[in-house]
């Protein structure tokens, strides 16, 4: 397995991602650099939201982390996710898409990884969802969700996607994230 490291310093902040692909991602993509031009975020539905590798009894290595989250995964078989409407997380003023069918999957997948080396007491309940835009003032919040529903309703391609692969990423000193290692479920195949 090779693990690769990415452009500047690694901070203690991992999560696991599947990036979404083709049309449906490029769409979400314009949608965020509309309202964060600076952005570098690619769409994706978040497995481990950010979390710090646990460091007792022994500080682990990415590659400890990722062997078990591999290992966890090897009985996970590709499924689909189809999106629902644009909802709002008001405590947090993110804005995103509803998970309409294949969230029970994605609980499951987050319950069952969620342990070990990269277990962690999340601040809010694990709520499976594809970020639109994030860190927005409150004030901005209602005119953005707005204009994301009206875009949103416009978009005339596939509103689902498949989680068949999954990456684990770090981020960076300057909140970049950094691909590490990559997973095709139902394979032994890592990239």
């Amino acid at each position: 397995m090779e693990v690769r490291y990415g452009p500047g310093p690694g901070i203690n902040s991992f999560a696991l991602v599947s990036y979404l692909s083709g049309p449906l991602a490029d769409f979400l993509d314009e949608v965020r650099h509309d309202f964060a031009p600076d952005s570098r975020a690619r769409a994706h539905v978040t497995v481990l939201p950010p979390r710090p590798l646990q460091l007792t009894p022994k500080p682990p290595t990415i590659e400890n982390a990722w062997t078990q989250i591999r290992d966890t995964l090897a009985d996970f078989q590709p499924f689909s996710v189809e999106l629902g409407d644009v909802e709002v997380f008001r405590l947090n003023c993110v804005i995103y898409l509803a998970i309409r069918a294949g969230g029970v999957e994605l609980q499951r997948m987050h319950d069952v990884l969620n342990t070990g080396l990269v277990e962690f007491r999340e601040p809010f309940p694990y709520h499976p969802h594809v970020t639109i835009v994030q860190e927005l003032l409150p004030v901005d919040v209602p005119a953005a969700t707005e204009l994301s529903r009206w875009r949103w309703s416009e978009f005339r391609h596939a509103r689902s996607f498949m989680v068949d692969r999954l990456t684990f990423v770090q981020n960076t000193i300057d909140n970049r994230w950094t691909d590490l290692a990559t997973l095709d479920l139902a394979s032994t195949v890592t990239r």
